[in-house]
């Protein structure tokens, strides 16, 4: 009940990213129940990443705004409690990116485009010194979704960022040597961009995704996403 009151304030705009939580003697009294009842309901919040407990002369609870690493911690752990498998987020992947490229297109800078040119340097680098890694082709597309300038979408997406790497990853597993087509495919997207040619970023996209798509349908029948992971050679 303390949560949900406490989650209800902050939603509707009474309690702000920033602000303090009334001291726990207050909220006891409040609410009429004990301090050690206050204090998991803050724990609560916490590990929700809606509050930050600090401690000291300054200490208290203060409302805070969730990471987007947390945002995408917490919803692969809800893919996996729902056994969504790689071909669940690889389609997924398929109606969202492609859906929001139009305005990357539309909107990407010159800082934008640049951003992306080094990325793609440093993985090209990577596939030269042997380090190329998903993590690298994750942190691509998110920033793709970065050149759109919408809060909510690059929200979206890096909060997506979690599963679409397990999905990589389990497409590596099919394709180990799936990288050096994947950075040259990167590059083509970015030229795409630069150009403002949304069609030949967007036939650039489908073809990347729909590669991904072919992999990840070549996994075992209902292999959920966090066991293809357990599955892969160390």
């Amino acid at each position: 009940m303390i949560v949900d009151q406490l989650k209800l304030l902050i939603r509707s705009g009474q309690l702000s990213v920033g602000d303090r939580l009334p001291s726990e003697r207050d909220l006891c009294q409040r609410y009429g129940v004990s301090r050690v009842t206050v204090r998991e309901a803050l724990r609560v919040l916490e590990a929700n990443g809606l509050v930050v407990i600090k401690v000291g002369v300054y200490g208290g609870t203060f409302v805070t705004s969730p990471s987007t690493e947390r945002l995408g911690e917490r919803l692969a752990d809800l893919l996996y409690l729902a056994t969504a498998t790689a071909g669940d987020v690889t389609e997924a992947r398929k109606i969202i990116e492609l859906g929001i490229l139009h305005l990357a297109v539309q909107r990407a800078t010159d800082e934008d485009i640049a951003e992306l040119q080094v990325m793609l340097d440093h993985a090209e680098k990577a596939l030269v010194d042997g380090t190329y890694s998903m993590e690298l082709s994750s942190a691509f597309h998110v920033r793709i979704a970065g050149c759109t300038h919408n809060p909510s979408i690059e929200m979206l997406v890096h909060s997506f960022q979690g599963p679409m790497l397990m999905s990589l990853v389990q497409a590596r597993h099919v394709a180990p040597y799936m990288g050096p087509r994947g950075v040259k495919e990167h590059r083509a997207l970015v030229d795409a961009i630069a150009a403002r040619y949304v069609d030949a970023a967007e036939a650039v996209m489908s073809k990347h995704l729909g590669r991904t798509a072919e992999r990840t349908s070549a996994l075992p029948s209902g292999e959920t996403v966090e066991e293809a992971q357990l599955e892969l050679p160390q």
